[in-house]
């Protein structure tokens, strides 16, 4: 007996320490595959149907949720080009980290971090001063402000340390999120220094710069390519790279013929990444783990469908994304072959990504519809759901404990089947 409970303590440690199953640590969720293993997640809800809680935030924000067991984290701006309040001033400009409970949303704690000024004065759409998802290892949360710089915070609050990683500016604003490897965060900051830094976790440190990373939004991803190696790889105007993320030496580089920016993060599966981007709105699957110009080795198959915001998701041997304007798709991964490309009935635009979970796909709308979809290769929409008047949503949704978290850039709610 005495054995049997040291064991389960062991087990109980090293699941806290690496993160529960139930967690959703970074933007689209363990390993930014944007999937959940949760089952129980609700169809249908509304403003007085299966809420569990409602609550206001601090500023607005188009950063996703994150959570790490009774704690959930987020950021907000304040003080100067607030949708919907007076315009302020530049030098009133404020960004908040958050932390609230999970169970109930009350707020743990606030935590104001100034901005490096000067800022641009207008950020394109109200996409605004606080884009980029924060991570977390389980023991320290990482935040990202563009310009403003990388910030380490205890689960407590506390500020552990700074560091610049860039101060160029953009009409559009700055959303890559940071990605923790090891003992490194890893920040792609193609708006600021038109590069990709890795800290140090501790202390904050550069470890290493690649260079020549531009017109590129999107969150890096991190692939398994097995034997017990992993690459960093992000999409770039015209080419999507794979990176050794311990010491940022570029490893391959494969055309995408995309040749503006590129918004929605990869996906992966089985070594084989999945990525979409461009006005073009071309997709293209390209399996890791080459060396040099894979293009014509490692490129699967290329597809004039794809996606100018959201990312995708790959459920069962089918990738799955909704294009900005309302039209969900379902392709083949093996293949390219389309298997569906349906309308979303009634749909606004679509800038969140979406997120699996139980056997569903979630896609919510800039003003909060979120239409859930069988993750099958025949279309069966299962719901569509409002949530009132409740600002404007950009973030993509969270996944953790059998409940949905959907924010706005005034609300954060928990949704779950009562």
């Amino acid at each position: 007996m005495t054995a049997l409970v040291w064991m389960l303590g062991i087990v109980v440690a090293t699941t806290a320490a690496s993160g529960g199953a139930t967690d959703w640590p970074q933007f689209r969720g363990v390993k930014g595959l944007g999937a959940s293993a949760d089952t129980g997640l609700p169809v249908s809800w509304g403003t007085d149907e299966n809420v569990v809680w409602k609550v206001p935030l601090p500023g607005a924000g188009g950063s996703s949720p994150v959570i790490l067991g009774e704690r959930i984290f987020l950021t907000s701006f304040t003080g100067f080009k607030v949708p919907g309040e007076p315009g302020g001033t530049m030098d009133q400009l404020k960004r908040h980290v958050l932390c609230l409970r999970r169970r109930d949303g009350k707020m743990l704690w606030d935590k104001v971090v100034q901005s490096r000024l000067p800022e641009r004065s207008r950020i394109r759409t109200g996409h605004g001063y606080a884009s980029n998802t924060p991570a977390t290892d389980g023991q320290r949360l990482y935040v990202f402000f563009g310009k403003s710089g990388v910030f380490a915070f205890d689960l407590d609050g506390r500020e552990l340390w700074h560091a610049d990683v860039g101060s160029r500016l953009h009409g559009w604003g700055s959303a890559a999120s940071p990605v923790v490897h090891g003992n490194l965060v890893i920040v792609n900051a193609s708006i600021e220094s038109r590069s990709i830094v890795a800290l140090d976790s501790k202390s904050g440190k550069e470890v290493w710069r690649a260079q020549g990373i531009r017109e590129a939004w999107n969150t890096p991803l991190l692939v398994d390519v097995g034997g017990g190696k992993t690459e960093l790889v992000v999409g770039i105007p015209r080419k999507v790279l794979g990176i050794d993320p311990a010491t940022g030496q570029r490893l391959w580089s494969c055309d995408t013929g995309i040749g503006w920016y590129m918004v929605p993060s990869g996906v992966a599966h089985a070594g084989v990444v999945y990525y979409a981007g461009g006005r073009s709105n071309d997709s293209l699957a390209i399996r890791a783990g080459g060396r040099g110009d894979v293009t014509g080795s490692h490129r699967l198959w290329q597809l004039k469908k794809g996606s100018n915001v959201p990312s995708l998701v790959y459920h069962k041997g089918h990738v799955y994304w909704a294009h900005e304007s309302g039209k969900a798709f379902c392709v083949d991964a093996k293949t390219g072959e389309i298997v569906y490309e349906e309308r979303l009935p009634r749909s606004d635009l679509i800038y969140p990504s979406p997120v699996l979970a139980d056997g569903k796909i979630y896609y919510t709308s800039r003003r909060g519809r979120t239409f859930v979809v069988a993750a099958k290769p025949e279309f069966k929409l299962l719901g569509s759901n409002e949530l009132g008047r409740a600002g404007m949503f950009h973030a993509s949704p969270a996944v953790a404990g059998g409940r949905l978290y959907i924010r706005s850039d005034k609300y954060l709610f928990c949704i779950a089947a009562e």
